[in-house]
């Protein structure tokens, strides 16, 4: 297109002014082809005219459109140039206050000298997985990106971090490391970063000093390398240093100073750690007052330092005793230096400037050497202990350098960026290359700036380094003869190379962002940079071990060495690993040789890695917050090369838009016959028809590239329409507000002529009423029938109109919805033609392959027919084909014998079968008659008799011990004496107490009546929090436990999958074997010492328990012995009567009188033997459940007031239960002041004790076995009746069990673990569908009701203990999937409400019925288990949270923003390289929708299993937090997304979910409350921003956004098209000032991961457990209903 079409009037242009750089202006005049100036308006008003070069003709830069102005990233701008990007990031940087920028592939960070809320972790967690584009710029973004490439791509990476000293280069690199460490997601490894954080101190104190400039110039350049693992966990870092500047050691310019430590070692000369150093005062030191300011800060020019100090022989004293070297040889050394020739050495003095400067080089060389071994202790530090997969390398070195007097310091730092430069450039040039390739647009060489003649210049052969080290050699060499060589040899041929005009001792090279003149002075000497050999052997010799450690392996140290005396800045590099054998050649090595050498080593890592590139600039040299000064920044932008990124971007094409961007923006300049079904030829139609040059864009695959200005075109062609269409719009509105004014006065005025002639045909009527009276009746006659006809017809055309435009409206709507519905099906068979398209080919290719596959079969077969025919083969295949078929021949005979002999062993066989079957009937004939003389034998009666005597003497011998076990009762009563005194006391305390209790309760009614509502919420609240900070706790211990539990895993994992040699293996395991036998007997001997200990223990504890309960149980049980005792007597005598009197054959017959009397005191017996055995065990388990009592019940009693009451009701249950006791069945309450009496009872009896009880349980044990001896002989002689019996008694008590069902389920013991296993491995969706909810809850309670009602507190606490253990582990195992914990969280709160609902307790058995308050628990207090249930639902409750939140999460930012639920509201932008999400919705993306159906999916699956109302309302309140939160985060940190149709857009998302609660009847829940930020957010980028009365409203409005919030978005509001207008600075300020007293946090991001503290109200069943059926398919048959 013309210039002239671009250049007319009111366009916008830049030109150059020397105090801004560059002003902007407004062209009064079209311009015309030939005009040699401009007619321009300033924007002050100022009319001027702009002369053009009258030999370029080049017009002035146009201005970018105002939408554009602000972008993200400055490759969206569609004018690229040197004004643009400065006037873009100055409005970023003042008015909207946005550090980062983009610039391509680069982040220009600007550095706002003010600490901005903008790096805390809800912003890492922001910006942690998400793209490059998809946010707005950060060093965050940066760092994602690298971490990303680095998991996908399997590549390292580096971040060049670069910028002027002062630009925060080591604050982005602290940044970007941080974020490391932290979505690393290694929270055992973060403290790799804080290592790495707590070493900056370190290297800023050695490394860091003052300048003109910074005052914390870092004087080094370092490269630091993460390592990850193969999981991209950090495991370790390295850090390598570049460019150290140890001049500094020796020489400081005005106003600067040495490196920090020396003044903190001044400093702290007081201190008794540094009294041997020998310090004093900063000021008395050459090396630290040189710069004339030893202070930072607070010291103005009055107190700085007069004159600078010689060392003198006492600093030299003080130097070698510090040094541990001798005074004599090191001023020796000093003054002297040692000549070599051929045959003899010589020792000469050297002049005072010498000397110094090899005391300074040696100083330089000693603190360089220092430097290293920190450096190197540094990374020691940071190694990582496992193998390093990948690293990111993060380099903050400092960039181009140019100052009044440049020397070789500066030359070797620009030196350093050139090489930088190079590599950018290159990169750069790669990814526009491949961007081109992958889109498949012609592709045309791009010219950018390279950089390599002047790389060539200076490290070629016969370059500058090249000369200066060839002149280092010469004997005579001088700074002026190494100048005339480089006249001599650059100053014609390079044109890079140039001389000043008024000196013979500097050149000036012309680098990529400047020309630097050099002065030559010093280059010679600094480049030289010699140490005296003599001096370092007298180092050497030091009786200090660090010195001897630094300089002992010189040749081999490959840490930063060679400096330059004096300069601005001194360099040190780190060279190639040195051989050895060449020390001496390698020490000789110039400066200038070894920083080139550092400087490939470092380019060949930045080669390795995928490079990013953060350039950072320093705004302003006076450090004002938000200050930009356009001077610095433009030398910056062109030294950083972020000028050059543009010039490449803009020689090509930097404007690229996708088919559908491209359409929804440009819709406008289409007409309808243009728009087609495709898309792409769509937009090639109209672009054809709107830009005439076809070199101006290309089509690609999915984008079209436009040329530098084509969008500002495109964008000045839409403007140009929508105005046209504005102003027909306001036409036509004008011309339909005057007509109607115009008919509202014909109206009136004829309505004026109406009423005339109405009063004059009155009067005229009154005049002639006689003569016309019949006439004036037909009249008004007719004129009533008329109006009649006129109203019916009236009324009926206005039904007809209502319904044809009724009808008119459907058959639009139905229109609308065909087209809705075939553009649907459309979507659908298009997708299925992809589809069948893709197969068919898909087939055809498999068709294709096997065809070749078959030809190439073909071949092969014919080719191995050919072969088969051939006489030489077959001779091949017949050979030893005899001897085989010999062979089998003789096989098969050899099995024909075997077969026949085999067949006459089996005919053997079958005979001796016979036989023995024969003799087998006989022996059973025998034994059958043995057997019923066995019957006969009526001598086992009398064996049974003398075993029942034997059985009434050991009787007899527990009673004797009984009795022993009486008295020694009788000694403990004395002690319950005493205990009823100290009851008594006790009641007098509790009497106090309760008084005090009284009053207590009297002051709480009191205070309770005078609180007011305010104190309630602020009580409610403080729950709340104490609520959140419990569950806190339970999370973390979960996090802790899984943690734990992961690394057991992944430790036997490593264990298994580390791959070693077989003779290294055997070796480990031989040792692991060792170690663990070693263990093993550790474990015995620590197991031995603790049994010993807690036998001692147990037996002084049992000892005093069990005299406290023996006293109360053994009593009454001996009167029982006694009475059992004659009872026996008098049975056995009755039992020898009737067989004496019954003597015969058959008196042991089973079923005669002497064998049923025998069965009879027998099984009393057995039964007996049954009860005092449990009765011993049922005492054990109350001693182990006493002691547990006893410790947590003394633990207790420390601190509390109310524990006098506690320990008076459980001293009366004590004794009550000591004078009543008479089921032992039951458990014993024990209290803490009659465990502590008895605790003080001697050992000596405790123990006599314990052997007694043990005897017992062996003469029990004795018994029991007699008694299944004789219970089996009994068996062999009348087992066939007692089976009849058996099966007899057996349906009776069936019926009896089901008719008389309790809900109750009994198992046994070892199936407890299978019950478990069974109830957690159901289905969640079969239990939901099929059967009834929470019945799981159910089967378990029921179970646990038998265990109670048995009174197995083992049993009990067992089922309780697995049935937690197996919830957790399903949980763990299917934690991720929500349908199960939404099951185990309603199984677990239904269980926990049976607990409360069955307890017993008042409180919760007002809504029972009476049958279920029979089913209470009888025995046992659940409540330390209702609490463990408890919390165990509220960590299900937050795993519940985590895995919706982990599917809600990628929704929500497409669902509620990006996607365009309002169609055609949005308009799309011009973006950059870093391109943004489209809005367009996609097949793969998330609509508003998706989220409602989630949400309803989520609800449907609580709903079905049984969750309590209450708590899915919690949930529901938790879920719209996280959807308002996460969304109102994206808003705060995406620009795209604050304009006034995306607020528009949030408002009807939020509408939708409001409507969705109404549905759900959810409306009191809370959830709407959690969205009130959100709607706030929206309303805010609506409202009107301009007056102090829009301020007001704001203020008034936003009241639960926080004022950083509220700016955020003001400063983010975005204009999409040219109509809307953008917030000033002045409206901004404005708020803040109103906003200036609000109290609240500073945190500008919505916390996304803070849970509400869960509850779970009681929420009784009204199932009652007796009409519970379990079903078969649940596979637990082995559960009996009791």
């Amino acid at each position: 297109m013309a210039a002239s079409e671009l250049y007319t009037k009111f366009a916008r242009v830049w030109i150059p002014d020397a105090d801004e750089v560059w002003k902007s202006a407004e062209l009064t005049k079209n311009y015309k082809h030939g005009d040699s100036t401009l007619h321009l308006t300033l924007e002050d008003g100022m009319d001027i005219e702009h002369k053009l070069d009258d030999k370029t003709k080049n017009l002035p830069h146009l201005r970018n459109p105002d939408i554009l102005v602000g972008e993200n990233d400055l490759t969206a701008l569609s004018y690229l140039h040197e004004p643009a990007v400065l006037h873009n990031l100055k409005v970023r940087f003042t008015d909207s206050k946005l550090i980062y920028t983009y610039c391509g592939i680069v982040l220009v960070a600007i550095n706002p000298y003010e600490n901005l809320p903008i790096y805390g972790s809800d912003i890492i967690n922001a910006y942690s997985g998400q793209n490059m584009g998809d946010m707005d710029p950060h060093i965050f973004a940066v760092a994602e990106e690298a971490y990303k490439q680095m998991a996908r791509d399997e590549r390292n990476q580096s971040i060049i971090v670069s910028g002027e000293s002062g630009a925060g280069k080591t604050v982005s690199a602290k940044y970007a490391m941080r974020y490391f460490a932290t979505v690393s997601g290694a929270a055992t490894e973060a403290n790799v970063e804080e290592k790495v954080l707590a070493s900056n101190p370190i290297m800023e104190a050695i490394g860091n000093a003052k300048t003109t400039r910074n005052d914390n110039s870092s004087r080094f350049g370092k490269y630091i390398e993460i390592g990850f693992d193969k999981h991209f966990r950090i495991i370790g870092a390295n850090m390598r240093t570049y460019l150290l500047e140890k001049s500094r050691v020796v020489f400081q310019a005005d106003e600067e100073r040495n490196y920090h430590i020396f003044y903190q070692l001044c400093a702290s000369s007081h201190l008794p750690e540094f009294k041997n150093l020998k310090l004093g005062s900063a000021d008395v030191f050459h090396c630290t007052n040189q710069g004339r300011n030893p202070v930072i800060d607070g010291v103005d020019d009055a107190k700085e330092m007069c004159t600078t100090q010689h060392p003198n022989n006492r600093h030299l004293m003080v130097f070698c005793e510090l040094m541990g070297v001798t005074y004599q040889d090191m001023s020796h050394w000093l003054c002297h230096k040692k000549l070599k020739t051929a045959q003899e050495t010589y020792i000469k003095p050297i002049p005072r400037l010498q000397a110094s400067n090899a005391r300074d080089a040696l100083a330089k060389h000693i603190y360089a050497k220092v430097f290293n071994w920190i450096v190197d202790h540094v990374n020691k530090s940071l190694r990582a202990t496992v193998k390093q997969h990948s690293f990111i390398g993060v380099l903050d070195i400092y960039g181009f350098e140019t100052f009044e007097i440049n020397s070789f310091e500066q030359f070797c730092i620009n030196y350093a960026n050139e090489k930088l430069q190079q590599q950018f450039n290159m990169h750069v040039f790669k990814l526009e290359q491949e961007e081109y390739l992958k889109e498949q647009i012609p592709w045309t060489l791009i010219d950018f700036y390279d950089n390599q003649p002047c790389i060539n210049l200076i490290e070629a052969k016969m370059g500058v380094l090249d000369l200066l080290d060839e002149e280092c050699k010469m004997p005579k060499g001088s700074d002026d003869s190494w100048a005339q060589k480089l006249y001599n040899t650059h100053l014609k041929t390079c044109s890079l190379f140039e001389k000043p005009r008024m000196s013979n001792k500097a050149f000036i090279i012309q680098h990529f962002a400047d020309k630097v003149q050099y002065q030559c002075d010093g280059f010679l000497e600094k480049n030289k940079d010699t140490v005296n050999e003599e001096q370092i052997n007298v180092l050497k010799a030091s009786k200090l071990d660090l010195l001897v450690e630094l300089f002992q392996d010189e040749e081999k140290v490959t840490s930063p060495t060679g400096t330059a005396p004096g300069g601005r800045t001194r360099l040190s590099v780190k060279p190639k690993e040195i051989r050895s054998g060449a020390s001496s050649k390698e020490h000789k090595k110039t400066v200038g040789c070894q920083f080139r050498n550092s400087l490939a080593m470092l380019m060949e890592t930045l080669n390795a890695t995928t490079p990013h590139y953060v350039r950072c600039i320093k705004p302003n040299d006076l450090k004002f917050p938000f200050t930009f000064d356009p001077k610095r920044a433009v030398q910056q932008l062109r030294a950083c090369g972020v000028l050059e990124t543009i010039r490449i971007s803009a020689a090509g094409f930097p404007s690229r838009w996708t088919y559908q961007e491209f359409f929804s923006r440009y819709r406008v300049l289409m007409k309808q016959k243009d728009v087609l079904s495709d898309r792409r030829l769509t937009c090639r139609n109209v672009l054809e028809k709107l830009v005439q040059d076809q070199d101006k864009y290309q089509f690609g695959k999915t984008k079209i590239f436009f040329r530098a200005g084509q969008v500002a075109y495109l964008e000045k062609l839409r403007a140009d329409k929508l105005r046209k269409a504005c102003v027909r719009i306001q036409k036509t509105i004008r011309c339909w507000l005057v007509r109607k004014k115009y008919l509202r006065k014909k109206h009136a005025a004829i309505t004026i002529q109406r009423y005339t002639r109405g009063h004059q045909a009155r009067c005229l009527v009154k005049y002639m009423r006689r003569t016309l009276a019949a006439i004036t009746i037909q009249k008004f006659q007719r004129m009533c029938v008329q109006r009649k006809l006129y109203l019916q017809k009236q009324a009926a055309a206005l039904v007809m109109q209502t319904i044809l435009r009724a009808y008119m409206a459907r058959q639009k709507y139905q229109g609308l919805l065909r087209n809705h519905k075939a553009v649907f099906i459309q979507k659908h068979v298009r997708g299925w033609l992809a589809r069948q398209r893709y197969k068919r080919s898909l087939r055809a290719i498999v068709y294709l392959q096997c065809c070749i596959r078959r030809m190439k079969a073909k071949k092969e077969l014919k080719k191995l027919k050919i072969e088969a025919r051939s006489v030489e083969h077959f001779k091949k295949l017949n050979v030893g084909m005899e001897n085989k078929i010999m062979q089998l021949q003789r096989k098969l005979d050899e099995q024909a014998k075997d077969n026949r002999v085999t067949s006459e062993r089996l005919n053997s066989l079958e005979t001796s079968h016979a036989v023995e079957s024969e003799k087998l009937k006989v022996e059973v004939s025998k034994l059958k008659g043995i057997e019923e003389e066995a019957k006969n034998n009526a001598n086992r009666v009398t064996s049974l008799l003398e075993e029942l005597e034997r059985l009434r003497k050991e009787l007899t011998t527990t009673q004797k011990e009984k009795k022993t076990i009486e008295d020694w009762a009788t000694k403990y009563r004395d002690e319950m004496e005493k205990v009823r005194d100290m009851v008594a006391e006790l009641k007098q305390q509790n009497g106090l107490l309760k008084t005090e209790k009284d009053d207590l309760n009297r002051m709480i009614k009191e205070q309770s009546q005078q609180m007011t509502v305010e104190e309630t919420q602020q009580l409610e609240s403080d729950l709340n929090e104490e609520r959140s900070r419990y569950q806190n706790l339970l999370t973390e211990h979960l996090r802790l436990e899984e943690r734990y539990d992961d690394l057991k895993e992944e430790i036997t994992l490593s264990d298994v999958t580390r791959g070693m040699d077989t003779s290294l293996t055997l070796k480990l395991q031989k040792r692991v074997t060792e170690l663990e036998q070693e263990k093993s007997s550790l474990r015995n001997e620590l197991e031995n010492k603790e049994e010993q200990f807690q036998r001692a223990r147990r037996c002084h504890l049992y000892g005093c328990v069990l005299t406290l309960c023996l006293s109360s149980i053994f009593n009454p049980q001996r009167q029982e012995l006694d009475s059992e005792n004659k009872k026996l007597k008098h049975d056995l005598t009755a039992m020898r009567q009737s067989l004496l009197g019954n003597a015969g054959a058959g008196a042991g017959a089973p079923g005669s009188p002497p064998y049923k009397v025998l069965m009879d005191q027998l099984n009393s017996s057995c039964e007996e033997l049954e009860v005092r055995k449990e009765e011993v065990l049922i005492l054990r388990s109350q001693l182990v459940s006493q002691k547990e009592a006893m410790q947590h019940k003394v633990g207790d009693m420390e601190g509390h007031t109310y524990t006098h009451t506690y320990i008076y009701t459980d001293v009366q249950t004590h004794t009550y239960t000591l004078t009543h006791a008479q089921t032992p069945d039951r458990l014993l309450p024990t209290s803490p002041l009659s465990l502590s009496l008895s605790l003080s009872l001697s050992l000596s009896l405790s123990q006599d004790l314990m052997e007694q009880l043990e005897k017992q349980d062996k003469t029990i044990r004795k018994l029991k076995k007699q008694l299944k001896v004789f219970s089996k002989k009994i068996g062999e002689m009348g087992g066939k009746e007692g089976d009849m019996v058996e099966e007899t008694v057996r349906p009776v008590n069936i019926p009896r069990r089901e008719k008389d069902f309790q809900g109750m389920l009994e198992y046994k013991k070892e199936d407890e673990l299978k019950l478990c296993i069974s109830v957690t491995e159901l289905k969640p969706r079969g239990v939901a569908v099929n059967l009834i909810p929470g019945l799981p809850a159910y089967i378990l309670f029921m179970c646990l009701r038998h265990a109670d009602y048995v009174n197995d507190d083992q049993k009990v606490r067992t089922l309780l203990t697995s049935t937690i253990n197996s919830i957790k582990k399903i949980l763990k195992k299917r934690g991720d999937d929500f349908e199960t914990v939404s099951f185990w969280l309603s199984n677990t709160c239904r269980f926990l409400h049976c607990l409360k609902q069955y307890s017993g307790d008042e409180s919760f058995m007002k809504h029972n019925t009476p049958k279920q308050n029979d089913h209470c628990l009888s025995n046992f207090d659940l409540a330390e288990y209702r609490q463990v249930l408890s919390d165990l639902a509220i960590q299900i409750y937050q795993q519940l949270i985590k895995c919706m939140e982990s599917i809600l999460q990628p929704m929500i930012v497409s669902g509620m923003l990006e996607h365009e639920t309002i169609q055609g509201v949005s308009g799309v932008k011009p973006t950059g390289l870093r391109k943004r999400t489209s809005s367009i919705a996609d097949e793969g993306t998330y609509t508003l929708e998706s989220i409602l159906r989630q949400l309803s999916a989520f609800h449907s699956t609580m709903c079905q299993h049984g969750t309590d109302p209450e708590l899915i309302k919690q949930v529901v309140k938790q879920q719209f937090y996280i959807i308002g939160a996460v969304t109102l985060n994206n808003l705060l940190l995406r620009k795209d997304m604050c304009s006034w149709s995306k607020g528009m857009q949030i408002r009807y998302n939020v509408s939708q979910l409001e409507e969705w609660l109404r549905d759900k009847s959810l409306m009191l829940c809370g959830a709407k409350e959690t969205l009130e930020p959100l709607i706030q957010a929206a309303q805010l980028l609506q409202v009107k921003k301009k007056t102090d009365e829009d301020a007001e409203a704001i203020c008034s409005m936003c009241n639960s956004l926080s004022t950083s919030q509220i700016v955020k978005v003001l400063n983010l509001y975005t204009p999409v098209n040219e109509f809307e207008e953008r917030v000033s600075v002045t409206f901004i300020r404005t708020i803040q000032t109103r906003l200036r007293d609000r109290c609240e946090t500073p945190q500008l991001l919505m916390d996304t991961k803070i849970i509400y503290p869960v509850t779970f109200p009681f929420n009784p069943s009204s199932l009652a457990l007796e009409t519970i059926q379990i079903p078969g398919s649940l596979n637990l048959a082995f559960l009996t209903r009791v």
